[in-house]
């Protein structure tokens, strides 16, 4: 089937790993099949994939070009409901069996998963689900050779530390979206750091889970206050973030 698309949502389809790892979730799903939403549908991809299990899906998408793709490519498909809106201003009108909510990024700071999850939540059922069930996130050390966030596709930068798990969501669970951690990384060589490195592993269900790829999670590169730092050297950084407000959000402290 060929999808009509904008260019964001072209390179989306084109990370074969990011839809596999949805199409393995959907397919691997074996709870009630009434309603199912995807919240974010952009051009309705995973809402194609949906319409093969479920007697219904409504398919959310605020972007008009989106939409205006999405119902296009979906017109054929009468079990499928697209509409123009903001998820955190739709009223569903019963209860959902399945959540489908792809507002991804690295640690969940700069979409809007968080929020736009703890709205529709109040309408799944009791015995329901979300796809994806949840994220684990790690952090590490690094010198790096840019001083502002971004994401590391052909950044330069040497990692300083073993990765350390910061935290771990279940997506079913009510999540504030203010996040602050003290996280303590041990370096294991000498020399300078001014950065984290942040990795996000999205857990599609219990047995499927995906690491970062190109449209998915890529890791993010945050600054700190450069520091020379020994082998063996403790560091306490402070990290918080507000998930859903953007990289902007981001701040850091070494605490001495």
């Amino acid at each position: 089937m060929k999808f009509k698309t904008i260019k964001y949502h072209f390179d989306l389809l084109n990370d074969k790993d990011r839809l596999s790892a949805f199409f393995q979730a959907i397919k691997d799903y074996d709870g009630k099949t009434s309603l199912a939403c995807d919240l974010g549908c952009g051009s309705g991809i995973l809402s194609y994939f949906l319409s093969q299990y479920f007697d219904e899906i409504i398919s959310l998408e605020m972007d008009s070009s989106a939409y205006k793709c999405a119902r296009e490519n979906l017109a054929d498909f009468d079990n499928v409901k697209v509409v123009n809106c903001d998820v955190l201003d739709y009223e569903f009108d019963r209860e959902i069996d399945l959540i489908v909510c792809e507002m991804m990024d690295t640690a969940l700071i700069d979409e809007e998963e968080i929020p736009v999850l703890n709205h529709a939540r109040k309408f799944l059922k009791k015995d329901g689900t979300i796809i994806p069930k949840g994220i684990i996130n790690s952090c590490e050390l690094v010198n790096m050779e840019r001083d502002y966030v971004h994401w590391d596709e052909h950044a330069k930068y040497e990692v300083f530390s073993d990765a350390v798990i910061y935290s771990q969501f279940d997506l079913l669970d009510d999540i504030d979206s203010e996040f602050e951690s003290t996280i303590t990384l041990t370096s294991n060589k000498d020399g300078f750091v001014n950065g984290l490195k942040i990795t996000t592993f999205t857990l599609l269900n219990d047995d499927l889970v995906c690491g970062p790829t190109p449209m998915l999670n890529p890791p993010l590169l945050i600054p700190l206050e450069k520091q020379l730092v020994k082998s063996n050297d403790l560091i306490n950084v402070k990290l918080k973030y507000i998930m859903g407000n953007g990289i902007e959000s981001i701040q850091t402290d070494i605490l001495r």
